[in-house]
């Protein structure tokens, strides 16, 4: 059974209305599918390059319904990036708008609709895939790693349909988009409504544009969703002196968000008859693990919440031990039948199956206070969150060292500033650095700062101390 095959039970309602003045009903969403179905062989690979619209969402559930198995990218990936995907894991079939499709060579357009087309690769491309893999999201953000989630139909269908639950999402809600379908967190807010009837307010503008409020206001939009950066944006916005009657609630997720900014929000939610939602999740969970009851917001701002249905959480020490008390800090580990089937770099491991059993180490280190609520304090490995997308820092650093003739280089940073260190080089090539960093990650130049020093500290081992490049990015937070 795949995760939409009911669409038609929600009649004409109106599944997706996008910011063109077009709209699908789940009846013709549902006949959708069935005509791309026709045209497609079950358990293939997809690459499916996605913006918010009616096309590209519409697809998507397409997919899905006839058991062929997408990888969710950005339309706008850096070139050098989507071919050397293509040429790792042999998509059978490339599904685009129609204006991508003179740039992609080695396959036919076998379905045309709505302004993109569905293309089809000559020959057998790869390995057979797992039975119950259903979806492939990339996992390490914009840095170029060939890394994907394996996510299951079963992980994808019990993750929405807590969401639903806990959100209490009803037939009458209309979420606006404000993250890339291709992002965990903004597929997660499509898959809980679609799961309930309600209507996806689908726009590729952003917060800074006129067009997104107008059409947020035209269409009645009852909620919407944020990573960190999308908050202080709304800040700036003077959101908080905006007249919305329509909206009901908000989420946010992607990562922490400031104590501060998370009362201001809470406490406005609170005083204009709204909610306000803090959720905590992971791509390798399919999306949530935990959230913030809206009742809760503004009692225990800087919380992520607790356990999302159906899921469980806690807290194990560095022996592997389950830590009981209070306020003790440890590593957040997560049980529930959300968590992914494990990751893939190549076409040949998608053959696998489940290598993670319902258990997730998330890598995020955390405390619990005495009410059961838990509260983010930082994290084990090297990742950041920039604007909701997690970098790897290794990766970027990698990617630096690429580019450098000589010199040498280390990158750390903060939730939404990554440093990149540099020693050894021009100032010239110091000059090359945010671009090149902004143009592979897509993230705005202002994600990255570059500092130049006498060398990057060492151990005797050779290996970088990043401890002592702490100082540094302390002084330039102030």
């Amino acid at each position: 059974m795949a995760f939409y095959d009911d669409l038609k039970r929600f009649g004409d309602s109106p599944a997706i209305i996008d910011d063109q003045g077009q709209c699908i009903s789940y009846r013709e969403l549902d006949a959708f599918c069935g005509r791309m179905g026709a045209c497609l062989e079950r358990r293939k690979l997809a690459f499916s390059f996605c913006e918010n619209g009616i096309a590209s969402i519409g697809g998507y559930v397409g997919f899905l319904n006839n058991r062929v198995v997408p990888v969710l990218l950005d339309r706008n990936i850096e070139e050098g990036l989507r071919d050397n995907l293509i040429e790792l894991y042999r998509p059978e079939y490339l599904y685009m708008p129609e204006e991508m499709e003179s740039a992609l060579k080695g396959y036919r357009v076998i379905f045309r609709e709505r302004g993109y087309v569905l293309c089809r690769g000559e020959g057998e491309h790869g390995h057979p895939l797992y039975e119950e893999l259903a979806l492939l999201l990339t996992s390490s953000g914009s840095t170029g790693s060939p890394k994907l989630v394996r996510q299951s139909y079963e992980n994808i269908q019990v993750n929405a349909a807590s969401i639903a639950e806990y959100l209490a999402i009803c037939r009458g809600e209309r979420p606006i988009t404000t993250l890339p379908m291709n992002y965990t967190y903004g597929l997660s807010i499509i898959n809980s409504h679609l799961l309930r009837g309600a209507a996806i307010l689908a726009t590729n503008a952003t917060l800074m544009d006129r067009r997104f409020w107008q059409f947020f206001k035209e269409r009645e939009a009852t909620s919407f969703g944020g990573v960190p950066y999308t908050y202080e944006i709304l800040k700036k916005l003077r959101f908080f002196r905006m007249d919305l009657p329509s909206l009901k609630t908000m989420t946010q997720a992607g990562g922490k968000l400031t104590p501060e900014l998370h009362r201001e929000f809470a406490e406005y939610a609170r005083d204009h008859g709204k909610q306000f939602v803090v959720m905590y999740g992971q791509c390798e969970a399919t999306a949530r693990m935990a959230y913030l009851p809206a009742e809760k917001a503004v009692e225990k701002y800087g919380s992520m919440g607790i356990p999302i249905p159906g899921g469980t959480l806690e807290l194990m020490d560095a022996r592997g031990d389950v830590i009981s008390e209070a306020d003790a800090v440890g590593e957040l580990v997560y049980d529930g039948k959300n968590v992914t089937l494990g990751y893939g770099e190549c076409r040949e491991d998608l053959s696998r199956g489940d290598e993670r059993h319902g258990r997730l180490e998330t890598g995020d280190m955390a405390k619990r206070d005495e009410d059961g609520y838990y509260f983010i304090v930082g994290r084990k490995k090297r990742f950041l969150k920039i604007f909701g997308n997690r970098v790897n820092l290794d990766e970027a650093e990698r990617m630096v060292k690429g580019l450098l003739s000589v010199g040498d280089c280390a990158c750390g940073g903060v939730d939404d500033k990554l440093f990149v260190f540099l020693a050894g080089v021009t100032e010239e090539e110091a000059g090359q650095i945010i671009p090149f960093l902004a143009k592979k990650t897509k993230l705005h130049s202002s994600a990255f700062t570059v500092k130049l020093l006498d060398k990057i500290p060492k151990n005797q081992a050779g290996k970088t101390q990043y401890g002592q490049l702490a100082a540094y990015m302390e002084q330039a937070q102030g």
